[in-house]
């Protein structure tokens, strides 16, 4: 009788995420096989820079129940941020004259971690409603969405949502990569879904050659330490010399290996208003964001990803992609006026900045005056 019960929760689970906005939910258990030896890896080729925590938790974040004792089954949810395909046209080119900066589309909106864990909660709610019902009240949960050492996209594959594909990201046939994830931890014995079993990447190495810097080392692996995601979110310290040219316009994260994914195709245009752009980041002008003090900065990013890498990074971040910017002696008073008021790291972004400005400028003369 019991079994049933659980049975009839396991499909309701799924109704309800549906419900409260999840596109997709799946179940899985705790066993993640292979991925464990992968992250070891990963962590001993220092590919995870100073994301430091990434290594403190020994194996939790590949045993699931060293994290959460007692769980039995992961409740995998995926909620679709992408709220238009016009990425591709904001990545800085030769063509892009407008001195416009690009922000990572996971990030115009609001923060999704309080979005999604408060619908994860929901969803908890009902499920305990649902138990009590039964006189079932002895069931435990926890909820989270990139908030603790969990492998995410490998919980997420084995739950039926995807699979990882070459560019280290979960893909769905449905839905391309431009979603978050989220789960819930649980000891009910619910009914598993079947796991993503291949990949469906095929040949394909469009995220691999379009990546701007070079992160990739190999299929499905990611040097992190030359990712511009990396760069500018969660480095705090000067960016290589050698990829500053690279970064062009991109002032925090890279969508690159999303937006040139053919998958993508079929990524789904999400309706959730949280994720609406806030302040107009999703076009906004270099100058206008360098022009930001560090509380506005703090007033404007408020509730949102962007917080993370703090004012001194949002700082250092435009200067470069203003010494990537075609030519403005606007540019180059706003780089001097700054430079008065920020860290001595991003002194020297702003000093490498000025100086890209002026070599713009040499190369853009004609011939007879630029060798006066």
């Amino acid at each position: 009788m019991t079994d049933d019960i659980y049975q009839r929760l396991s499909m309701l689970i799924k109704d309800w995420g549906k419900e409260l906005g999840f596109q997709a939910v799946g179940i899985t258990d705790t066993q993640l096989g292979e991925h464990e030896s992968h992250l070891a890896s990963w962590l001993a080729d220092d590919y995870h820079g100073e994301m430091k925590y990434m290594a403190a938790h020994g194996t939790k974040r590949s045993r699931p129940t060293e994290l959460v004792p007692g769980t039995e089954r992961i409740i995998c949810v995926r909620l679709d941020y992408l709220k238009d395909h016009q990425a591709k046209d904001l990545i800085a080119s030769d063509s892009n004259t407008d001195q416009k900066a690009y922000v990572a589309r996971y990030a115009l909106g609001r923060d999704y971690h309080k979005v999604i864990r408060k619908r994860l909660l929901k969803l908890w709610q009902r499920i305990e409603h649902f138990l009590a019902e039964a006189e079932i009240t002895h069931h435990q949960a926890r909820v989270f969405t990139d908030s603790a050492p969990i492998l995410e996209k490998a919980l997420a594959e084995k739950a039926g949502l995807g699979w990882i594909g070459k560019n280290t990201l979960l893909m769905s046939r449905d839905a391309g990569s431009w979603f978050f994830l989220g789960e819930i931890f649980t000891d009910i014995p619910l009914t598993l879904d079947a796991p993503e079993i291949s990949s469906h990447c095929g040949s394909c190495t469009a995220c691999m050659d379009v990546c701007p810097t070079d992160a990739f080392v190999a299929p499905y692996q990611l040097d992190a330490t030359r990712c511009i995601s990396y760069l500018t979110i969660e480095h705090s310290g000067a960016i290589p010399l050698e990829l500053r040219k690279k970064i062009g316009n991109r002032i925090f994260g890279c969508d690159d290996c999303q937006i040139f994914c053919p998958w993508n195709k079929f990524a789904n245009i999400s309706s959730e208003p949280d994720f609406s752009p806030r302040h107009k980041l999703d076009s906004p002008t270099l100058l206008t964001l360098f022009e930001w003090s560090e509380e506005t900065f703090l007033k404007n990013t408020e509730g949102s990803a962007i917080r993370r890498t703090g004012y001194q990074g949002w700082t250092r971040n435009i200067a470069i992609a203003l010494g990537n910017a075609p030519y403005d002696s606007k540019i180059i008073e706003a780089l001097s006026a700054k430079a008065l008021v920020v860290t001595t790291m991003v002194q020297e972004h702003i000093a490498w900045a000025i100086e890209q400005q002026h070599q713009a400028q040499i190369n853009g003369l004609p011939l007879e005056n630029s060798l006066d």
